[in-house]
């Protein structure tokens, strides 16, 4: 049983095709859209691909049409970067991402797996590393053998000993350090965090074509070819 675990895509299509694994189911952590400007093939993809999937605070917030707010870091790219996706998504596509649930639990092949993006405590919102003691602490009422997370842009892997909790990192904007698309594959059992080169400058010059100028793409730009806000 060979399970790609994505998370974190934000609209970067060329990121996410990049990935060439094979997989016999997928499981995706949820943020889908916003920071980037290329919706509507990750979402298909998803929909096509996704054994299972749970919203995300930004699949959340352009769902529901949540106007960002913030002049600086990632809540002004948010800022920018929001409308071309209520422009771009067509009411089943919003609803789709709408009606996605907040958490899941599914079995695959005797083996359980509980998905949020945050943390039982905040599915949403909360951000969590991998601190040992605070997943333990949040985990207590989970039974799952692999507890699948994301938000955080940061891969890790957590032996909790009755459970295992996998971050696989972003898609579409990783965070720590390595511009590499970022994911995870659990296969009999074991977690393999993994990387993927891709054309970082194809997809710095989609969002030109789509119109992002000035200071949100020197931002945008900067994560992508860095792998960290500047």
């Amino acid at each position: 049983m060979r399970i790609l675990v994505v998370s974190d895509i934000h609209s970067n299509w060329i990121a996410l095709s990049s990935i060439q694994e094979d997989f016999d189911y997928c499981l995706c952590i949820g943020d889908l859209v916003d920071y980037g400007t290329d919706p509507l093939p990750c979402i298909e993809w998803v929909k096509q691909n996704a054994t299972a999937c749970v919203r995300g605070n930004h699949d959340h917030a352009v769902a529901q049409r949540v106007e960002a707010k913030g002049a600086t870091g990632f809540r002004k790219l948010a800022c920018e970067t929001r409308p071309f996706h209520w422009e771009l998504l067509d009411r089943v596509r919003m609803k789709y991402l709408a009606r996605l649930p907040i958490t899941q639990q599914i079995t695959i092949e005797g083996v359980t797996f509980y998905l949020v993006h945050g943390t039982p405590r905040d599915p949403l919102d909360e951000y969590l590393n991998g601190n040992e003691a605070g997943w333990k602490a949040r985990l207590q009422s989970i039974h799952a053998d692999f507890v699948c997370v994301g938000h955080t842009h940061l891969p890790f892997h957590l032996d909790l000993g009755d459970k295992q909790v996998v971050n696989p990192g972003s898609v579409g904007q990783p965070r720590d350090g390595d511009p590499r698309c970022s994911y995870a594959i659990i296969e009999d059992g074991k977690v393999f965090l993994k990387r993927q080169e891709y054309d970082v400058q194809a997809a710095i010059r989609q969002m030109e074509e789509a119109g992002l100028i000035g200071e949100a793409l020197e931002m945008a730009s900067g994560v992508l070819m860095n792998g960290r806000m500047s």
